[in-house]
């Protein structure tokens, strides 16, 4: 039901932690779209996300500003409805931008995590 997934790294300036990320950690970009994501390739399977910090959101730097995201298998209703009955408490409803579809929760000690399906694995592709 769970395979994969990435650290999601909330940033000020996402063009600029790209840099960090590639010139001066020596990183791979795995993908960008726009100013609304990017991956960084951190070899042995790890991915970190790069996420633009948002008005109603974590500030980078602060508790929340990292996360955890599980790929599902399934579909991220299913997932839901299985953690759930496991014990799982998600915070708010499933949120769907077209191309993914996300749903929060924590672990024991609060740690933020989230559950990831993408819908278009090709949309977000192009890196600029």
């Amino acid at each position: 039901m769970i395979h994969g997934g990435n650290t999601t790294v909330i940033v000020s300036d996402i063009s600029a932690s790209i840099d960090f990320y590639t010139k001066v950690l020596g990183l791979v970009l795995r993908m960008r779209a726009g100013d609304h994501w990017a991956e960084i390739d951190a070899g042995g399977g790890m991915v970190i996300g790069l996420h633009p910090e948002s008005e109603h959101g974590p500030k980078p730097g602060t508790t929340g500003a990292l996360s955890i995201g599980l790929n599902v298998t399934v579909s991220v209703d299913e997932a839901v409805n299985t953690l759930s009955d496991r014990g799982v408490l998600f915070e708010g409803p499933v949120l769907d931008d077209g191309n993914v579809r996300l749903a929060f929760f924590s672990d024991l000690d609060g740690n933020p995590l989230y559950l990831t399906q993408v819908l278009h694995p090709g949309a977000h592709g192009a890196k600029d």
